[in-house]
């Protein structure tokens, strides 16, 4: 099995406040990996640590067999590496087709002169970014809401809209912060089926959730987080009944 991502001693402080500490887990091509914890543990800052928006004050990590330049979001997109966020980050006055085009910029090369003279290649290029844009929302069930603002979609569908923006940037790495997170039942099932099939077409995922039965059911391994440190890692059953998962989410009798 090709290891995709390895993050090495990972650790971040806020003040005197240590966030992270010694953090390392490895995540294989073509895998489900799941990162959960109580409130507090550290998930979101160390997803924040690996996608560049906090610099990190030790460890490194290797994606595709490469350094990968932690601080610098842009490049670690550049690289395959993407993310949606725990509280939904859309154009809201933006339609559903125009915020996933958005997502393509990466991938276009047309500068302010191509638009500014509407270039032919510029032109070319405005109708791939649309048509690949009109994929990914049939692709995530959304794109009878293509037309539509993003303020105008239901918190699932934005959701859902989040994803397609990420897949636009064509991610070998997509990173999920609390997806289901004020979904409903029949929602949080369409996102699982949504979730299983960008893993089949070749998708690694790295997934944070609260919803612990999600993440059990879909995940071929699980860290857990408790107080910026790893207490656990390895499949779910085996993470379901280690002593200090039950007493990091339970506390001691």
């Amino acid at each position: 099995m090709t290891v995709l991502l390895e993050a090495r001693g990972i650790c971040k402080s806020f003040g005197g406040v240590r966030a992270l500490n010694d953090v390392s887990l490895t995540i294989n091509s073509g895998e489900i990996y799941g990162l959960i914890g109580p409130n507090g543990a550290g998930k979101t800052t160390f997803f924040n640590v690996l996608t560049g928006l906090y610099p990190r004050d030790g460890g490194d990590v290797m994606f595709a067999g490469k350094p990968l330049v932690l601080g610098s979001p842009h490049q670690i997109n550049k690289a395959g590496f993407a993310r949606t966020f725990q509280n939904i980050r859309l154009f809201a006055n933006m339609t559903a087709l125009e915020n996933v085009m958005v997502g393509r910029h990466a991938k276009t090369h047309s500068g302010v002169l191509g638009a500014v003279l509407r270039t032919s290649s510029t032109r070319s290029e405005e109708q791939a970014s649309r048509s690949r844009a009109e994929e990914l929302l049939h692709y995530v069930g959304i794109d009878d809401r293509a037309d539509d603002l993003a303020r105008h979609l239901s918190y699932g569908d934005q959701r859902r809209l989040e994803i397609a923006r990420a897949l636009a940037t064509e991610p070998k790495l997509l990173a999920l912060d609390e997806p289901a997170a004020g979904m409903n039942a029949s929602e949080t099932v369409g996102l699982r089926l949504l979730i299983e099939g960008m893993r089949k077409d070749g998708i690694t995922i790295l997934l944070i959730e609260h919803d612990v039965k999600l993440v059990m059911g879909l995940c071929d391994r699980v860290a857990v987080l408790d107080y910026g440190e790893k207490i656990a890692e390895d499949v779910p059953a085996q993470v379901r009944s280690n002593p200090k998962v039950i007493e990091a989410y339970l506390g001691t009798a």
